[in-house]
């Protein structure tokens, strides 16, 4: 009855509960009510072997069958379990552990940002394996319109939403002081965007499903930025690569890119999110 597990050799597990879960995988992956037949060939067993597990589970609640068809589908304790996987997934404990590979294979310093009550806001970090690298700070808060982080949530969030931060953003920069300044090396701030030419941007970042940043903030810095989802297809994080611009790949289809998309995917599949075209 034991076996060993495949993740894992030194536990044990119940063997013919991994073959069963064989056939409840093949009904989340088809996605659809299946007859018996079908679902039984998509667990690679015959009808007669898959039909006592499907009785088993109908009695668990964990699969149903229709009156009218006979096709089989997820029953309530199944639904019940993946809204309460759904409701336990946070995205910083689950993204947080990729970081540190992540900076390892792109070689720049990575972090994971939130949007917060004053915006993106890093709240994780993982250094670059260079010695030359560039460092960012927990807490810090990024800039709605001149960092790949905040035009990526911008990008995301509802429009009514971003437009009245945008606005806000627009009358701190009127309060503040002419003695205040740029900072000796720093360039000279750039006027916010219209909320015409702000949409623009948003929807350039949606379209490359990416956002970057160059020398924008500070002079030799670049950026980029992918999207973590939730179930319901909301944004909840920023996956952030910063570094030397000499040094950081920007090019919307170069291996940084694909690294941080990937890694944001993947995050966002173990999160539930929608697939996205």
């Amino acid at each position: 009855m034991a076996s060993s597990s495949k993740d894992n050799p030194a536990q044990r597990g119940i063997q013919s509960i991994e073959v069963g879960g064989q056939l409840l995988r093949a009904l989340v992956h088809q996605g659809r009510p299946l007859a018996l037949k079908d679902l039984a060939r998509e667990a690679d067993m015959t009808p007669a072997k898959a039909h006592p597990y499907m009785v088993s589970f109908g009695r668990l609640g964990l699969i149903e069958q229709d009156g009218t068809s006979g096709h089989y589908r997820l029953g309530p304790l199944a639904l019940q379990l993946g809204l309460i996987g759904l409701q336990q997934a946070e995205p910083v404990h689950i993204a947080a552990p990729l970081m540190a590979p992540l900076a390892q294979q792109i070689g720049q310093t990575v972090g994971l940002a939130v949007w917060g009550a004053r915006g993106a806001t890093m709240v994780h970090i993982a250094e670059a394996p260079s010695p030359v690298h560039v460092s960012l700070r927990h807490g810090t808060v990024f800039s709605l319109t001149r960092t790949a982080s905040g035009r990526l949530f911008a990008a995301y969030l509802p429009a009514a939403q971003v437009k009245a931060m945008l606005e806000d953003e627009r009358r701190r920069e009127k309060q503040r002081k002419p003695e205040d300044g740029v900072p000796a090396g720093m360039p000279p701030v750039q006027p916010l965007p219209s909320w015409s030419a702000f949409e623009a941007e948003r929807e350039a970042v949606r379209a490359q499903g990416a956002s970057r940043s160059e020398n924008e903030v500070i002079p030799g810095v670049s950026a980029m930025a992918a999207p973590v989802f939730d179930h319901t297809g909301a944004i909840v994080l920023a996956v952030t690569a910063i570094g030397p611009t000499g040094i950081f790949d920007t090019h919307w289809d170069g291996g940084l890119a694909q690294a941080l998309r990937a890694c944001a995917r993947g995050v966002s599949e173990r999160l539930g999110a929608p697939a996205r075209t």
